[in-house]
């Protein structure tokens, strides 16, 4: 059997990419532009989940 060293849980970031594209389409359904905000919301989550990502990195 293979053992991993891994002492902490890993953190996800991928939840911000999916609240990124729900809250940037309703703030773009209330702009009158909601393919501008899902794709900012995008945008913002990939940003936020890559900063997760980093962190985590650097924590293990």
């Amino acid at each position: 059997m293979s053992e991993t060293n891994d002492s902490q849980p890993r953190l996800a970031g991928g939840i911000f990419i999916a609240l990124g594209l729900l809250f940037g389409a309703i703030g773009g359904v209330a702009l009158n532009q909601p393919s501008a905000g899902m794709i900012i919301g995008f945008g913002t989550g990939v940003a936020i989940a890559l900063l997760v990502w980093l962190i985590d990195r650097k924590r293990a």
